[in-house]
This record gives C-alpha cells, structure tokens and sequence, in this order.
C-alpha cells in the first residue's frame, strides 16, 4: 500500500497481550544459537533508535550469539570481543557525516557496502537482522544466498504513523514541521513498504506495532513480535516511597514536545482534573509553534516547564506518574523505564506499553482527556492504589530489562531461520 489512507474510524486494540505469551517461552535447548549480520546505518553510541540497536547488540553478545555488526561508526564505545565489527562511514578516525552526501545517499551507501561484504561471506551468516532506509540490497543478496532476512520496525506501518501523526497536528491545531519524522512523505513511505516486502520477516516490538500492520494488510504470518528494554543500572530501584515524603502528587511527562506526543492532551487533561496539591514537570524541548500555542496551559501555576533534563531516572524515580497520551509509538523505551523506576504510566493505547492495562499501566484511548483526567484524580486521591500500581513496576525489574528482551529477539531469530529451512 504507498497511498496514505484517509483519516477515518477506530481501531480494534487486542484483548490479550501477544507478547505475554511470547516472553513466557525460553530459548531452546540444544540448538545452537545463529549466527547474525547486523545492520544498523547509524551511529551506535548515540540516543534514540541507537540506544536500542546497541542494547540489542549487547544483550545479544552476552547470550552467545554470533554478531556481524555494520554501523556508521561505534562512536567511543567499548563492544565485546566476540562483536566483529564494521564502520561503514568512517575514514581514518573521521566519521562521515550522513549530510555529506545526503541522508538517503548515505543509508544507501552503508547498505551497498554491508550487502557487498554479505555476497562474499554468505556461509558465515544465517539471518540478517537491518534496520530502516538501508537494507533493500542487502536483502536482495541475502535472499538470493537463502539467508533469512528481519527488518527492525520500531514504530508501526510508516502508513499508520503519517496518518496517526496528521491526526494529532489536527487535533493540537499546529501543523508538524516538514522535516519532522513522522511527517507524510510518500517516498519515505515507498521505501519502507518495499522494505517490509523484500524481508522474509518484519520484527515489532509491541501489540499495538502488530495491530497497525494487520490494519495495512501486511500478513501476521510475516510479523514476529519480540519486544525492547530498560537499562536496569541506569533506572536504579527507587529506594524510598516518594508518596510517604511530605511532597505534593508529582506527574511527569519526558519526552519531545510536539503534537504527536500529545503533550496539549496531558495539559488538557492536568487542568480538567484540577488537582490542588499537585505538580506536573514537563522535560525535554518543545517545537515552537506548538510552545506558543500552548502557552496559557503551560502557564498554569502547578506546570513547571524544565527543558532538557540530564538525569531523567533520577526525575523518574522522583514522580508519582508518568503521563504519555502519544498517537503512535512503537513501543515507548520511556513507559518501561517508568514502571522500573517505581513510577506509574498513564498512557494512551497507541503507547506500545508492555504488560497488562490496570495492573501494569493505567491505559486511556488516543485523545481522550476526560480518561486520563480520571486516571490523574483516581491516583491522586487513591494513596494504596497508587502504591500498588508502584510497587508492581519495582517488582517486575528483571522482566523489564534487556536481558529478557535479548532473549525475545534471539527467539525471533531462531524461529525465522527454523522457518525458512
């Protein structure tokens, strides 16, 4: 499908959550583990996407797996030895940078060299794992060679993400920005529907992911769900009760300011709930346009604007709850880093939040204020509740972290090369 749809009805979220089921399974015994070319056409020592592709490779390494890394550069970080590594746009000690020859050129670029090394070393290889914008050639080669192939997909269908993301610039009232990610642009979106064809297999990161490629029309038979993590030594255990020190209710929200992360729903949502002792910090940069048109909502006198916060966890482990009413993620690293530090997501069910609503995490649908107005006053006003739902995050560590998401992926990947053979 290369033509965005139209804006129009609500989706049906699952009943169950798929990776429940997935993460109960351990890898198999007796078998040996496969052998993975990894391609990631970025820098690895960066955040975002890179704080994800260089957990993987770790906890992937750590398990035993043999790892062919390609990457832009490993920036300073240390790899384990058994990592063989290759830089793609580096010269010398110089790292290109991918505006020097444009950013499609160099995604290109990056690919062709990892698909020229792949023709010459296709007995070494039993699946390839590539992330977006780089990857067409080299699945050619590795399909020819009878190498299963998994494209990353860290958001949902590109077609749901550009139609999701339109929705929430309507609802702000503030148009995203042409140069933002998620903004339409249709040879975007044909490349990466040519991707999810080309690769024996899509990998998604939450039910939500799924559910949106299912509404695309991209077969289930061709997805496989693993799921991501948190890092445990950063998100240390909160060592004392925040609500037991004399304090008001404390919500935070982390993450880009912009239409699609719903930030003008949180603060909806603050006002209408009208929480008298109670305080809500806003971190990280906030587009302009939308800054300005917000303005009387972040004026309010409990609403305190921090800008870019270095120490999120210690902010994190500070909060009460977590507010993410987002119209498209993938699945959203900052709601497990939430529940490991001890702090409560209130998020929308387009959040790719992991475990179960009511239990893990408090769930509203995309939008609607008036529930997460009610979630905000039911645990303020609710001390054991929200201590319940506190304690169940502390208590699922080991589950959240990236240890356990390893395995998940090396499933996937001994699942797809079971397949193809």
């Amino acid at each position: 499908m290369l033509t965005v749809p139209s804006p129009s009805g609500r989706y049906a979220q699952p009943q169950t959550s798929a990776i429940a089921a997935i993460d109960k399974k351990r890898l198999p015994k007796g078998r040996p583990l496969v052998r993975v070319l990894y391609s990631f056409p970025h820098s690895l020592d960066r955040a975002g996407i890179a704080l994800t592709a260089r957990q993987q490779v770790l906890g992937l390494a750590q398990l035993g797996v043999q790892v062919v890394l390609f990457c832009t550069s490993v920036g300073t970080l240390v790899l384990p030895s058994s990592v063989e590594v290759h830089e793609t746009m580096m010269v010398g000690t110089f790292r290109v940078p991918h505006r020097a020859l444009g950013v499609q050129r160099a995604y290109t670029f990056h690919d062709i060299q990892v698909a020229g090394w792949l023709r010459k070393n296709t007995k070494r290889i039993d699946v390839v794992h590539a992330w977006p914008r780089a990857c067409l050639h080299t699945f050619t080669t590795a399909t020819k060679a009878g190498i299963a192939t998994l494209r990353e997909s860290p958001n949902p269908h590109t077609a749901s993400v550009i139609r999701q993301s339109a929705l929430a610039a309507a609802d702000a009232g503030v148009p995203l920005p042409p140069q933002h990610s998620h903004a339409a642009n249709l040879t975007v979106l044909a490349r990466e529907c040519a991707e999810y064809e080309a690769a024996t297999a899509v990998l998604v990161p939450s039910d939500y992911a799924r559910d949106e490629f299912i509404v695309e029309g991209f077969p289930s038979s061709r997805m496989l769900q693993h799921r991501y993590g948190c890092d445990l030594t950063r998100f240390a255990a909160r060592t004392c009760d925040p609500s037991a020190s004399p304090r008001p209710f404390r919500a935070v929200f982390v993450g880009r300011g912009d239409p699609t992360k719903g930030l003008h729903v949180a603060l909806d949502s603050w006002r209408s709930a009208g929480l008298a002792d109670a305080e809500l910090l806003i971190a990280g940069s906030i587009q302009p346009d939308y800054g300005r048109s917000l303005s009387a909502l972040l004026a309010q006198p409990n609403v305190t604007t921090l800008g870019f916060v270095d120490d999120i966890p210690a902010l994190l482990r500070s909060a009460d709850v977590l507010l993410l009413p987002t119209w498209t993620e993938g699945s959203a690293l900052v709601t497990l880093e939430a529940q490991a530090s001890g702090c409560v997501p209130l998020v929308s069910s387009a959040s790719g939040a992991l475990g179960t609503p009511g239990i893990d995490f408090l769930e509203h649908a995309v939008g609607s204020r008036q529930a997460l107005a009610e979630h905000l006053v039911l645990l303020a006003t609710t001390p054991a509740l929200l201590k319940r739902l506190s304690a169940r995050g502390s208590a699922q560590r080991q589950f959240l972290s990236w240890d356990r998401a390893s395995e998940s992926l090396a499933r996937c990947y001994d699942e797809v090369v079971q397949r193809d053979r």
